[in-house]
C-alpha cells in the first residue's frame, strides 16, 4: 500500500480552509480520507484539525446524500442550544428590565439606572439567570430593541501659568490628602428644564418606538428648571449633589458646600480642621465674585474650619475632579431618559455609580437665592482671607472670625 503524503493534504487544507463553511470542511474531509483509501481517516486528521468523528460525520453524509436547506450548515435542531430555549423566563425578565415603562416602579432594580449591555446582564444575574453582557446585546437585537437617541465639548485660551497653577494644586491637595484633611471639588452641573424634553443620549427600546418628547425645549414655567451644584470628595469617593431650583448665586454655591458638610463632611471628618476647595473660575464659585468670599466667610465660621481655596485657571474647569468623577456618571445614567420632574432627577442622580464604589447623595433645595446682591468695600474687608504668593487670585485662604488674619 502506497504511502499517504500528509504533508499534500495539510497544503490544501491550508489553500481551501477560508473558502469553506462548516458543512463543506466536514464534506472536504471526508472526500479527502475516502480518496486515500485505508487509513485515509487518520490521515486526515493528522494533517489538519479536523476531527475524527467530524470525518466520519462527513461520510455519512455522503454516503446517504442528505441535503440541506440553501444556507443551512446543520440540521434543524442541530448545534449548541440557546440560551433563551434553556432558561425560558429570561426573556420575559429581559423584557420587563427594559420596558421604559416600569422606571416609576419602586420594585423594579433597575428604576433608576440606565439600561446598559452591562446593567442589564447584573439585573438578571441578580434575578437568577447565568447571563453575560454579549447575549444580552445579542437577544435584544433579536427581540427588535435597538438604540434610540433622544456632545459638546468646550475649551478656553491657555493660560501662561496654567500647568504652574496645576502643580501647585496637587501639592496642596496631596498636604491635605495626607494630614488626613477634607479636599472637595465643587461646580455646577448644567442647568435643566423639567419637562419631557429632548436629553441627549440613546436607551434601548422596541425599534422604530423612541421616547417621544416635545419638539422644542422652551422652560415650561410650572415645573421649571434644575440647577444641581455638585461637591465630591476625593478621598472618599463620594459625591453630594444640592439641586436648586431658583438661580445659581455664590450663597447657592456656598450653602451646597456647607449642606455636604453638615449630612457627610463632619462625619467622615470628625477632626479634621481645614477644609480644601477646588473649584474652576467662572460662575457662582468664580474667583472674582466677591460674594463668594463673602459666603466663604460664613461658611468658616459656621464649621470653625479654615477654607483653603485653589481655581483652576480659566478654560481648564474639565480638569477639575469632579467633571470626570461625578458629572460624567451622572450625565450617563440618566442619557435618553426625559427629566419629567425634580423627583426623577434626584432619584437619576442618587443612582449614578462606579464600578469603583462611587457613591451619590441628592437633596432638593427649593431656598430662593437673590441674584445682583452686591458686597461693598467695607464688607469685603471683613473676610478674614490671607493671599498665597503664587497667583493671589487664584490661591487663598480664609480662617474663621476668631483667627487673625
Amino acid at each position: 500500500m502506497a504511502e499517504i503524503d500528509e504533508s499534500a493534504i495539510a497544503e490544501r487544507w491550508r489553500m481551501m480552509e477560508g473558502a469553506l463553511d462548516e458543512r463543506a470542511r466536514r464534506r472536504w474531509a471526508a472526500a479527502e480520507a475516502r480518496s486515500h483509501g485505508r487509513g485515509g481517516i487518520a490521515a486526515v486528521v493528522r494533517a489538519t484539525p479536523v476531527s475524527e468523528s467530524t470525518v466520519r460525520r462527513g461520510l455519512s453524509e455522503l454516503d446517504s446524500g442528505e441535503a440541506l436547506e440553501p444556507g443551512r450548515v446543520r440540521r434543524p435542531g442541530g448545534g449548541r442550544k440557546r440560551l433563551a430555549e434553556k432558561d425560558p423566563t429570561l426573556v420575559s425578565d429581559l423584557e420587563r428590565l427594559v420596558e421604559a415603562d416600569v422606571r416609576g416602579d419602586p420594585e423594579r432594580p433597575l428604576r433608576w439606572s440606565s439600561k446598559s449591555a452591562a446593567k442589564l446582564a447584573g439585573g438578571l444575574r441578580e434575578a437568577g439567570h447565568q447571563v453575560a453582557d454579549r447575549t444580552v446585546l445579542k437577544t435584544l437585537k433579536e427581540l427588535g430593541y435597538s438604540l434610540q437617541a433622544n456632545r459638546k465639548t468646550r475649551e478656553g485660551a491657555q493660560h501662561p501659568d496654567r500647568d504652574a497653577q496645576f502643580q501647585h494644586i496637587n501639592g496642596t491637595v496631596k498636604a491635605a490628602l495626607d494630614a488626613g484633611q477634607p479636599v472637595i471639588s465643587v461646580d455646577t452641573k448644567k442647568k435643566e428644564l423639567v419637562g419631557d424634553f429632548k436629553n441627549p443620549g440613546r436607551e434601548w427600546r422596541p425599534k422604530g418606538e423612541p421616547e417621544l418628547v416635545r419638539s422644542h425645549d422652551f422652560k415650561d414655567k410650572e415645573l421649571g428648571k434644575a440647577i444641581p451644584y455638585g461637591i465630591y470628595d476625593l478621598a472618599d469617593d463620594t459625591g453630594w449633589v444640592n439641586v436648586g431650583i431658583d438661580n445659581d448665586t455664590a450663597q447657592f454655591a456656598v450653602n451646597s458646600i456647607l449642606s455636604w458638610w453638615e449630612h457627610l463632611g463632619k462625619k467622615r471628618y470628625p477632626n479634621a480642621t481645614t477644609l480644601t476647595i477646588t473649584p474652576d473660575c467662572g460662575g457662582s464659585n468664580g474667583n472674582r465674585t466677591r460674594l463668594w468670599k463673602v459666603e466663604l466667610q460664613k461658611l468658616a465660621d459656621d464649621t470653625g474650619l479654615a477654607i483653603h481655596v485653589c481655581h483652576f485657571p480659566p478654560g481648564t474647569s474639565k480638569w477639575n475632579k469632579i467633571e470626570h468623577r461625578l458629572f460624567s456618571f451622572i450625565s450617563k445614567n440618566w442619557r435618553g431618559k426625559p427629566l419629567t420632574s425634580l423627583e426623577v432627577i434626584i432619584n437619576l442622580i442618587g443612582a449614578a455609580t462606579t464600578r469603583t464604589g462611587l457613591e451619590v447623595y441628592a437633596q432638593l433645595d427649593q431656598r430662593t437665592y437673590p441674584k445682583g446682591i452686591k458686597v461693598t468695600n467695607a464688607e469685603l474687608a471683613t473676610v478674614n482671607i490671607h493671599k498665597a504668593d503664587f497667583h493671589p487670585e487664584w490661591n487663598y485662604s480664609i480662617n474663621h472670625s476668631l483667627i487673625n488674619a
